[in-house]
């Protein structure tokens, strides 16, 4: 005979455990949930303080309800007292759990420590220093994502990059889609592609052996306004006479060294390239770096998104998998309490998008703008305590152009699908191209540059104005 009714699920068993963790904090005890790596929850009561100690009862009232309402997701030690048993700092003060709960004067605050094997990134949301630890100016990030492949992201990618490039900016791409590198050879051109990529950095960084990688490569594409196009592929092109070795490399990345994690690596192998830059002839440090993630709800894009961006451009095809995936990814942040700040982040794009007498483009984009403005529901849901929303003031409303789910467009174009482009010179120029992303770089420039949407309306007008003198 068991204690409970009904089997409890993973889906169930967090709203559960979120209810219970309310009602101890209702009691005016701090308290810290903790979900272990299978999807187990302890509850960690905080009552260590001199007078505070919860009662006989109370404990015994509240462990009953936990292993009753959570079945086998209750944890092989469901409550933990911290005036009954010493805790490690490690775990009581972790600087990974979340606040889900604020104490008031009466009631106990609520924290969330979530112990996963990979993802863990998703629910962590940061946005990078303006400046270095020298106090020096950091470039400026844009990640470049698709929850599903074959949307045209990385073709996409090196488009923008030449269109910066051409307004006189040092451009750095660094290539992270690391099971399957292209942005490279889109960029390279007739470049030399250097020794090593972000792989080695990763393989390398983790035995403190990364000192001297050649990590960048100057594209062979000759930007207008001398301005400049720099490569961090994720696969270099090794050393003669020796064996690459990059799906063994491939699968070491991911690994947790002593000091050394995997998202700590990937945020030190983006600073590398772009020193890199700064120390090669170029001598200054790229205005903008673009970063080409992985599709799919994959470590290498949580990290990228939610810590190294300053931006982030989300492409989909208008379909049920693109819209599926994302709100599966919302409803996590939304579940951690990162909604707020990484919304501000986020913006879509609407890839592949046909125009032709049978399906015209205002009507897909119409179908697009009301699909994104629902997955993204559940992300303006959440208010942060400054911000006001509601229907009377239009903010997040289905037609603000501005807001994160207004599509970007990208037309269709089949050109682009047989396209050789290392073997294409110019293939940047051709008309299809120009037509087929020329709404994409009007918008999608200026917010890059402008860094927030609230800033795009001026620097759109400045955009313009050079788009005029361009040759």
């Amino acid at each position: 005979m068991t204690l409970y009714d009904a089997p409890v699920r993973f889906d169930a068993a967090r709203p559960a455990a979120l209810a219970l963790a309310r009602e101890v904090a209702a009691e005016g005890f701090d308290v810290l949930l903790v979900r272990d790596v299978l999807g187990r929850f302890s509850l960690v009561v905080e009552d260590g303080e001199e007078g505070n100690a919860a009662s006989g009862e109370q404990v015994d009232r509240w462990r009953e309800s936990f292993t009753r309402r959570l079945g086998r997701y209750s944890g092989e030690r469901p409550l933990v007292q911290t005036s009954v048993m010493r805790l490690p700092r490690s775990l009581t003060a972790s600087p990974r759990a979340l606040e889900v709960v604020a104490a008031t004067g009466t009631e106990g605050a609520v924290r969330f420590l979530d112990n996963t094997v990979v993802g863990e990134e998703w629910s962590h949301v940061t946005t990078p220093s303006a400046t270095d630890e020298d106090g020096a100016p950091r470039p400026r990030r844009t990640a470049v994502y698709g929850f599903k492949g074959g949307v045209g992201r990385t073709t996409a990618t090196a488009v923008l990059a030449r269109r910066l490039a051409d307004q006189g900016l040092i451009v750095l791409v660094v290539d992270l889609d690391l099971e399957s590198p292209g942005v490279g050879p889109l960029l390279l051109g007739d470049g030399s592609l250097c020794t090593h990529g972000v792989v080695d950095h990763l393989v390398e960084s983790a035995l403190g052996n990364e000192d001297g990688l050649e990590i960048v490569a100057r594209s062979g594409y000759t930007p207008r306004n001398q301005g400049e196009l720099w490569i961090a592929p994720a696969r270099g092109a090794g050393t003669e006479g020796v064996p690459n070795g990059y799906v063994d490399k491939l699968n070491r990345v991911y690994a947790d060294a002593e000091g050394a994690r995997f998202a700590d690596r990937l945020a030190a192998a983006v600073r590398a390239c772009e020193e890199a830059v700064e120390r090669s002839d170029s001598g200054r440090l790229p205005d903008v770096v673009l970063l080409d993630s992985r599709a799919g709800i994959h470590d290498v894009a949580a990290v990228t998104i939610s810590h190294l961006c300053d931006y982030a451009l989300l492409f989909g095809a208008d379909n049920d998998q693109t819209w599926s995936g994302y709100r599966d990814l919302f409803e996590a942040w939304a579940a951690s309490g990162q909604a707020p700040a990484i919304r501000r982040k986020l913006r879509m794009v609407a890839s592949m998008v046909p125009d032709s007498v049978h399906y015209s483009m205002d009507t897909h984009l119409r179908s697009f703008r009301q699909n994104a403005h629902a997955a993204f529901s559940v992300l303006y849901d959440s208010l942060a305590p400054d911000e006001v929303a509601g229907a009377e003031d239009g903010a997040w409303a289905l037609e603000d152009d501005s807001a994160p789910h207004s599509p970007i467009p990208i037309l269709f174009e089949p050109g682009l699908v047989g396209m050789n482009v290392p073997n294409a010179p110019d293939w940047q120029d051709r008309a299809f191209v120009q037509a087929a992303y020329r709404d994409f770089l009007e918008t999608a420039v200026p917010l890059i540059l402008a860094g927030t949407a609230e800033e795009s309306d001026t620097d759109h007008a400045e955009y313009a104005e050079r788009e005029d003198d361009r040759p």
